[in-house]
């Protein structure tokens, strides 16, 4: 299978595509490798893809209409997991404008290339962060998602009912995966895990934030990409038995699903500090702040449906997830 993934030297993007070559399919990855974090870890990543002779690599900006359509007819994929998008809850409370740019106008993009080319499936990031003031937990792809509590929220919750219309509109199979805290080697600077990492291991303090009071579904990045795969390998069809009355906002008539991929097993913030204070040898210096705009105090995934239909659920302990990433992070930066 020759299969597209943008974001290809983001954190995700980067473990799909390995994940994809080692299985023997061919991968055409996409990135504009922006700033937004070290475009040197990028770089590392791209590195290693580019030593399977299965791989190619193209540097494009999605929100280029002309040349996207243009580089996606070059390309001829069969599949597409769309991973590239401006990422970060508060980050968006800075810069509005790129999560425009990024996450609506470039999915316009990968959508209408989709559609034009009839891709056999389009699998897309959402995030577990469409919840929002929801306040059940887990959170199921059954509830109803229409309170986000930060623009990038707002915008996954846009690339659903985007791929629902182009699903209902052109017959496109589309499945948008809700990740829920994705963590593990490769990971990205701006979360939690690397940034506590980091400052411990420089003797700087820590901002922990409501005080500590949060819990997150930390999920390894192997179970994502698991989960991933094999959505990927199993394109939505119309649901028959959809009932316009009593709406279904997790499946539909068309050929259009939603998942969430997490641990399902929410961790207290506290807890994954005290287990990488132990994994590091060495005590945090904690600054306890407020919470802040756009955070989410709890998150809990319930993948009933993504086990139900793809036989598998995350199940890495947290305590395994951090050990991994803390033995990459030492050997990568040689700490």
């Amino acid at each position: 299978m020759k299969i597209l993934v943008t974001g290809a030297a983001g954190f995700i993007g980067f473990h799909v595509a390995r994940r994809l070559l080692e299985r023997g399919d061919q991968v055409v990855g996409w990135d504009n490798i922006n700033a937004y974090y070290d475009v040197n870890l990028k770089a590392a990543r791209l590195k290693l893809l580019s030593g399977d002779a299965k791989f190619t690599f193209r540097k494009i900006e999605l929100a280029q209409t002309e040349s996207v359509a243009a580089a996606f007819e070059d390309a001829a994929p069969e599949q597409v997991v769309h991973m590239a998008a401006q990422a970060g809850v508060r980050y968006s409370l800075k810069n509005p404008h790129v999560y425009i740019d990024s996450n609506i106008n470039g999915f316009l993009n990968i959508l209408e290339a989709c559609r034009y080319r009839q891709i056999r499936h389009l699998v897309y990031a959402s995030s577990g962060s469409v919840y929002g003031m929801n306040k059940v937990a887990p959170f199921s792809i059954h509830h109803n998602v229409d309170h986000p509590i930060s623009l990038y929220a707002a915008t996954k919750k846009a690339n659903e009912l985007m791929a629902h219309s182009y699903s209902h509109l052109y017959g496109l199979p589309t499945t948008g995966l809700r990740l829920f805290t994705v963590y593990g080697p490769w990971g990205r600077p701006d979360m939690a895990l690397f940034l506590f990492t980091r400052a411990i291991l420089e003797g700087r303090p820590i901002q922990v934030f409501n005080y500590g009071k949060m819990q997150r579904d930390f999920t390894y990045i192997d179970d994502i990409v698991e989960g991933i795969i094999r959505v990927l390998d199993r394109p939505p069809q119309a649901n028959a038995g959809w009932d316009q009355v009593n709406a279904d906002p997790g499946t539909s008539s068309a050929p259009y699903r939603v998942y969430n991929i997490g641990n399902h097993k929410p961790e207290h913030l506290l807890r994954l500090i005290e287990i990488l204070e132990s994994r590091l040898g060495k005590q945090a210096k904690k600054e306890l702040l407020p919470m802040q705009a756009g955070d989410m105090e709890i998150t809990c995934a319930d993948v009933a449906d993504l086990a139900r239909d793809t036989g598998f659920q995350p199940d890495t302990p947290i305590e395994a997830g951090i050990e991994k990433f803390v033995d990459w992070y030492r050997e990568f930066y040689r700490v």
